[in-house]
């Protein structure tokens, strides 16, 4: 898959596939996923043939670019696209003064897949919006 990942203003587009990942196909409460954090992150909208296909967003506060919200249509899961999203949010947190680690909260299912970029667990096991999560983060440096 040839996707394009770029930083984006179209926030309705990362707001759809979110909307259908996680309150659709995950059943996070709508409330809880769009909130006031996402005025502030710099948005990331992966495309292939002009159609969204994947999202992620990076909030940036004192040393640490927190990556959040990172989703893929069912189509794309399975082509390395998730992959490529992370890899570029942490070039765009490595690119940005002053910041020193990435931090994610993983889905439990996801642990192994961060593992493979770098990311080490951190803390316990905490549940949001009724999905067990635990902190992994990455020495930017």
């Amino acid at each position: 898959m040839t996707a394009q990942i770029a930083v984006t203003e179209d926030r309705e587009a990362c707001f759809r596939l979110r909307f259908d990942v996680f309150v659709t196909e995950q059943g996070v409460p709508v409330e809880e996923e769009i909130d006031a954090l996402d005025d502030a992150a710099t948005h990331l909208l992966a495309t292939q043939d002009g159609q969204p296909i994947g999202t992620a967003r990076i909030v940036f506060a004192g040393d640490t670019a927190k990556i959040g919200r990172v989703c893929v249509t069912q189509a794309g899961r399975g082509t390395g696209l998730g992959k490529a999203l992370i890899e570029k949010a942490v070039e765009i947190a490595r690119q940005t003064p002053g910041m020193s680690r990435a931090k994610l909260g993983a889905q439990l299912h996801a642990l192994g897949f961060y593992e493979k970029l770098g990311f080490t667990a951190t803390g316990p096991v905490y549940d949001d919006a009724g999905i067990d999560h635990r902190d992994m983060v990455l020495d930017l440096n």
